[in-house]
């Protein structure tokens, strides 16, 4: 299948694609073969219909081929991160709970990008609050001497997917690129967790990283969040198996969905954000970070359940995370005010 007529014509007869030609479609899409229209057309195919494993395996194939990338792997960096396409518009759980880990002994290789079915993605969030992006191997590497986390803006790792950008950005709604995102890290972390938006999404994941040498945790609400959201039980699936919890087995309560609000805005995000960092969060807000992040270093650790959330409390409560954030966005001991 070289054009992508003969492409669009397959997967409209209900055909899928092997592993090798997810591969070189994506290939051929970073490399601009295609129109506008084309791609579109393509892209569209997959929000009808479920992906396959071969199909993600292959785009994630030729992502990771195509990516710049970059060696820290001394540093033992851990990614968390969520797919994104809930549709819940959650305030940044994730960011915040790589801050949290950062400040708790782990270090983070936090992968991310702007939103684009959401008001405020983390790269949005990050961008507004005065961090500096760059995929200088030297600079993120300063920042994981000093703050222990450095932020990988995507589209500076993979400047293939340029062509695919504005395509997404016009759709507006999320596309396989939101599954790819979380596994295609340029660092190539060994740990991860990573949000899921559907159960059937964090099957395909499990199957995949079972595959890998990675320590890592697939998580799902199963109410529909991306992320640990203490709405309700959630899933996960890690090394340690697959298992359900309920946030009582975490310690912590069980809180409405309108308590995860993340604002209109990217400015009402960065407020929240900064509250939660400064002491000033609400207790359901405060939980949901506290979760995710005890929840992240209970699956790549041996540390308990119990004393991993309690390790992850203490990072937020004492302002060890607000310290780590500032020492990663400025230089240590100064401070950023949201207006």
């Amino acid at each position: 299948m070289d054009s992508m007529k003969e492409i669009l014509n397959h997967l409209i007869e209900h055909k899928t694609l092997n592993r090798e030609q997810a591969n070189s479609i994506l290939v051929n899409l970073a490399n601009g073969e295609y129109n506008e229209s084309q791609m579109a057309s393509f892209i569209t195919v997959f929000m009808m219909r479920n992906i396959t494993v071969e199909e993600l395996e292959g785009f994630r194939d030729a992502m990771l081929d195509l990516c710049v990338k970059r060696d820290l792997s001394e540093y033992d960096g851990m990614d968390l991160c969520g797919t994104g396409g809930d549709g819940k518009d959650t305030f940044n759980i994730s960011t915040l709970s790589s801050f949290v880990v950062a400040a708790s002994g782990q270090r983070v290789v936090k992968h991310g990008n702007n939103g684009v079915s959401s008001v405020c993605g983390s790269s949005n969030l990050m961008q507004y609050l005065g961090y500096q992006f760059s995929n200088d191997e030297g600079k993120l590497r300063a920042e994981l001497d000093r703050a222990g986390i450095c932020f990988l803006h995507a589209p500076l790792f993979h400047p293939a997917m340029k062509n695919i950008a504005p395509i997404r950005q016009a759709l507006g709604v999320k596309t396989f690129f939101n599954m790819l995102g979380p596994m295609v890290n340029p660092t190539f972390p060994k740990k991860q967790m990573v949000g899921v938006f559907s159960l059937e999404l964090a099957r395909l994941y499990g199957y995949l990283y079972q595959k890998t040498d990675k320590k890592f945790a697939i998580v799902h609400s199963l109410d529909g969040y991306d992320e640990i959201s203490l709405t309700g039980a959630f899933k996960s699936i890690s090394n340690k198996g697959e298992e359900f919890f309920e946030p009582s087995d975490l310690s912590l309560n069980m809180h409405a969905p309108e308590s995860l609000f993340g604002g209109d805005s990217i400015s009402e995000a960065a407020t929240i954000f900064m509250n939660v960092l400064s002491g000033k969060g609400t207790v359901a807000q405060n939980n949901a970070v506290i979760a995710n992040a005890g929840f992240a270093l209970y699956c790549t650790s041996q540390q308990s359940l119990k004393e991993s959330v309690e390790l992850a409390k203490e990072s937020l409560v004492s302002g060890k995370a607000l310290k780590t954030f500032n020492q990663l966005i400025k230089s240590p001991n100064t401070t950023v005010s949201i207006s």
